[in-house]
């Protein structure tokens, strides 16, 4: 049996999200660099898309509640309430206590993608980041433009916090644009190449005040390595919509789960 039965989830505001695409005017654009990570802002009621520029190239993606950096994307719950990969209609959900959505997927141009014949998809929330803990348990190698590098890095020149500080900020990831999935005779989470090339982007509707990072990874479309120096890799363009006046009328901002929090004491 299939674990959450969703059918009680806040309804998809997609004929509004729909209306509101149709008048949106780019106010921002944040490109980040190949191997290197860039933060953004989207308030609640905009429009965010990121989208690849110049060559295959996968992202990695953090989201917090702009005004509480504890309250951030949450993709194991995400990964429950939807699936192992996400695409247009599913939503970011945040971490405990708040439980709501973060951001809405509004359009995707990879949604054509699937499931391959290798049990692959696209937009993954089963993988974290690479980091480089792991790259030095496993290779012994010290590499710091790993994506939770990248993203620490990020913060840390967005809010000023200490670099420790802003390290304990960093959490698992969307894998934007990466194709991945678990093989079928061991069961472990392999990658390979993305099918995303220059044009296509996914988007998302900020259903609360955002603070975002994205970090364009070392390992470019993921066919064949992370984490180093040599992989062809590529920027990444954050743009920042909004709408035009009146066209979202009926939707609300998300607000944070109802439960009492007791837990019983």
């Amino acid at each position: 049996m299939v674990c959450y039965k969703v059918d009680q989830l806040p309804p998809n505001n997609a004929a509004i999200y729909e209306r509101a695409r149709e008048s949106m005017t780019c106010i921002d654009e944040v490109v980040v660099p190949p191997r290197d990570g860039r933060c953004f802002e989207a308030r609640a009621g905009q429009f965010f898309r990121i989208t690849s520029v110049d060559g295959p190239q996968v992202g990695d993606l953090n989201l917090w509640n702009a005004e509480d950096l504890g309250e951030r994307f949450f993709s194991g719950k995400t990964r429950q309430l939807h699936a192992s990969h996400v695409s247009t209609g599913d939503r970011l959900w945040s971490s405990l206590p708040g439980l709501r959505p973060l951001a809405t997927i509004t359009h995707d141009t990879l949604d054509w993608y699937g499931w391959d014949r290798d049990g692959g998809g696209v937009h993954d929330v089963i993988g974290t980041r690479c980091d480089p803990y792991t790259n030095h348990l496993l290779s012994g190698v010290d590499y710091e433009h790993c994506c939770h590098s990248n993203l620490t890095r990020a913060l840390v020149a967005h809010t000023g916090l200490p670099a420790h500080e802003a390290e304990r900020h960093i959490h698992d990831v969307l894998n934007v644009f990466m194709c991945t999935g678990f093989t079928h005779d061991t069961h472990q989470y392999f990658m390979k190449a993305s099918p995303v090339r220059p044009g296509d982007f996914i988007e998302f509707f900020a259903e609360i005040d955002l603070l975002g990072a994205l970090s364009a990874c070392p390992g470019g479309d993921c066919g064949s390595s992370h984490s180093d120096d040599s992989t062809p890799c590529y920027p990444l363009q954050v743009e920042i919509f909004e709408p035009a006046e009146g066209t979202l009328d009926g939707w609300h901002t998300a607000s944070a789960s109802g439960y009492r929090g007791n837990h019983g004491l």
